[in-house]
């Protein structure tokens, strides 16, 4: 499918798969990271293990990667872009709740998104949230989470680099309304582990099951 979001410069298409299994209990939109498009094999093996688990999914890109371009543009266009796909949602499956996750810098934005009110959903799920760059916990990305009302999970990996140390990634959990980490023992920034080789989509696979309890538990 294809989604028009409204950016300052004029509305531009975003394309979009929407997959469902039978009557499912509910809908995640997964945003992509900053390096990586809507069919990246990872979110693809975490969206066909959350619809194993009975959810739908919407994977869509952001209107960089749309353009060709290698390079995130402004925050103010993903959380447009957020906005749009929480409306396309709204309009396609009205009857189904609406959880919001993301790779790394799509989970991120998909927080300003809520932060902002840009969405509502009943939910976040960060898959390996980019807590500050690699090497530089100075510049920690996290004013705006005491800001999301709704319940959000950080799901980590031990060995990541962008929440190094953990010590301040547990503090801005602990500053948010509800909120909770779900540790990846071992697991790299993209929950990949040292001495154990699988491919991505498998990666993305195993961790459906973990935020689909979550969000039962939460629904």
């Amino acid at each position: 499918m294809r989604i028009s979001v409204d950016l300052p410069a004029g509305p531009v298409e975003v394309s979009a798969d929407l997959e469902a299994p039978v009557d499912p209990s509910a809908i995640v939109a997964i945003a992509h990271g900053a390096g990586a498009g809507y069919r990246h094999p990872f979110l693809l093996g975490f969206a066909s293990g959350l619809q194993a688990e009975g959810f739908a999914t919407l994977r869509f890109n952001f209107p960089y990667v749309e353009a060709g371009r290698r390079m995130p543009g402004p925050a103010a266009h993903a959380v447009a872009t957020w906005r749009a796909v929480a409306d396309a949602l709204t309009s396609e499956a009205p009857e189904l709740p609406f959880w919001a996750s993301g790779k790394s810098y799509g989970g991120r934005m998909a927080s300003m998104a809520a932060a902002e009110g840009a969405i509502a959903p009943a939910g976040l799920v960060y898959l390996g949230y980019p807590l500050h760059p690699p090497g530089d916990p100075s510049k920690a990305r996290v004013a705006h989470l005491p800001d999301v009302a709704p319940p959000q999970l950080f799901v980590e990996g031990t060995n990541d680099p962008f929440i190094d140390p953990h010590a301040q990634l547990r503090d801005a959990v602990a500053s948010c309304q509800d909120a909770e980490i779900a540790w990846i023992d071992g697991g790299g920034h993209s929950f990949e582990v040292k001495g154990r080789k699988r491919p991505a989509d498998q990666i993305g696979e195993e961790l459906a099951p973990l935020v689909a309890d979550w969000i039962r538990a939460r629904s």
